[in-house]
């Protein structure tokens, strides 16, 4: 069978699993970018490649080629989806067997959850924000996507993916519905609080755009246009917001909207939720994903630390 063809099988036989757009999308490049490098390789186009073709030597060759140009993330990711793939192949009588055992992958690194620096800032950040402070303020929309960070622990996709009926429940028992990451639904209790600024954003938004027609189904977030936010314009939402405040360098490199979330499980985890109610709140597929935020704030070794008895020969 053609490579091309067997991938576009690949998709086809996925499609139960409801995969999200971004997920799908991303498994395309990384199928892509290693075809075309193995296309080179071979001196042919990529749709004449066969599924024979995929020897363990000419898979090494692409992949060394790609790690020098992408990063180890990149990296690991692309191996991760050819591994897929190709297991799909083998499941389907395609190929006798596997070779990406014999393509060497960057080992993975442990997460080292980021969120912002100071005790006070998330307060800081709020506060600034709810004053209208920055160069195009829209104060309740601002507010509301921070808090849905801060209080709720949404990811960027997570939060554009809303709806105006995602808050659901009675008064003073709501909960957000949260299609979350590799199509894992789960729900996450609102205080009164995330009501009221639910409430408020959505009263801005009939004032500011008079004829748009926000029904449930709908979109909720939107942009100074009354469109629904894209990935980069909430992303330069935060970074704006951040800046407002002059916290810009209390926040992790790389991290920004995210270091909402992880700034959300880090206090969690500090306030003494288990590993189980955080995984459970954000939305994680791995138990020991959320371990990482216990570990990271400290508390379990500083119990320790303070059990040692020589600390009562410097008590007064």
């Amino acid at each position: 069978m053609r490579l091309l063809q067997a991938q576009q099988a690949f998709f086809a036989a996925r499609r139960p699993r409801k995969d999200s757009p971004h997920t799908t999308a991303a498994y395309r490049r990384d199928l892509a970018g290693i075809t075309s490098l193995l296309a080179d390789a071979a001196g042919r186009p990529a749709d004449e490649l066969d599924v024979a073709d995929l020897t363990a030597a000419a898979l090494r060759t692409a992949f060394g080629v790609f790690a020098d140009g992408h990063a180890k993330s990149s990296v690991l990711r692309a191996w991760s989806t050819w591994n897929q793939f190709l297991t799909f192949c083998v499941s389907d009588g395609l190929l006798a067997g596997n070779p990406m055992g014999a393509v060497a992958r960057p080992k993975t690194p442990p997460l080292v959850p980021k969120p912002l620096r100071g005790e006070d800032t998330p307060e800081r950040l709020l506060n600034s924000v709810g004053a209208g402070r920055g160069r195009k303020p829209w104060p309740e929309r601002d507010v509301l996507v921070l808090a849905l960070g801060l209080v709720a622990g949404l990811r960027s996709a997570e939060i554009r993916a809303l709806t105006v009926d995602s808050l659901i429940g009675r008064p003073g028992e709501k909960r957000l519905h949260i299609n979350g990451k590799g199509s894992r639904d789960r729900s996450i209790p609102v205080q009164r609080a995330m009501e009221r600024i639910i409430e408020a954003y959505l009263a801005s938004c009939r004032s500011r755009f008079p004829h748009l027609r926000l029904r449930r189904s709908a979109p909720l977030l939107r942009d100074h246009a009354g469109e629904p936010i894209g990935r980069g314009a909430l992303d330069y939402l935060v970074k704006s917001c951040f800046r407002a405040a002059g916290l810009q360098d209390r926040v992790p490199t790389g991290a920004n909207l995210h270091a909402l979330r992880h700034t959300f499980a880090t206090r969690l985890a500090e306030d003494g939720a288990t590993a189980s109610e955080i995984m459970a709140l954000l939305g994680h597929a791995s138990l020991a994903t959320s371990q990482n935020y216990i570990e990271a704030t400290g508390r379990e070794q500083r119990a320790a630390v303070a059990s040692n008895r020589t600390y009562r020969a410097l008590e007064p």
